[in-house]
């Protein structure tokens, strides 16, 4: 079996030109629910792994991340769950900031139930043919075998916020391997 025949094609720019007018015909009717307008929000198409969609807030600028693989396979559920689902996010943003809601919290909540839309945090789709991301790892040691650890463990040992221990010989786990 060839995996990269396996694998799906991403949307096509006509299909990210209907996941962008979707995501603007929600901004819109939050601007009718709130009486007030919303700036358009950046769409992007380079999410990967199995999140379908994220919102992204750093200072002001805002932007939704759509992964372009899981559209493709779940075109119609991800314009009916999860585009509604990430500019909820957007407009909870703008109304009351990211410091004094929960992203799922009660104001996220009421405005799905305005929507009409499904409220569930979560979708579990079928990954198969969906690249996927892979965590780079890094090589440790400790007094009687190597371990990978992943990027994230590796950067909490760098930052000096952590250390991990063997199972087996219970010593800490140094940098490098035997080489």
């Amino acid at each position: 079996m060839n995996k990269m025949a396996d694998l799906i094609a991403p949307i096509d720019a006509r299909q990210e030109h209907t996941v962008e007018a979707e995501t603007a015909m929600w901004v819109a009717k939050a601007e009718t629910i709130f009486e007030r307008k919303f700036a358009p929000v950046e769409v992007r198409f380079d999410l990967s792994g199995s999140s379908a969609g994220m919102f992204k807030a750093s200072g002001r600028h805002c932007h939704i991340r759509y992964n372009p693989w899981l559209f493709a396979k779940y075109f119609a559920e991800n314009l009916s769950a999860t585009v509604p689902h990430e500019v909820a996010h957007y407009v909870i943003h703008r109304v009351y900031g990211m410091q004094q809601v929960k992203p799922h919290g009660d104001e996220w909540h009421t405005l799905m139930a305005a929507f009409g839309a499904d409220a569930t945090v979560t979708c579990s789709f079928d990954m198969a043919g969906i690249p996927q991301r892979r965590q780079q790892r890094h090589l440790y040691r400790c007094e009687c075998m190597e371990h990978e650890l992943s990027t994230r463990r590796h950067n909490t040992v760098l930052a000096g916020r952590g250390s991990y221990v063997c199972r087996r010989c219970n010593t800490e786990l140094h940098r490098g391997g035997w080489g």
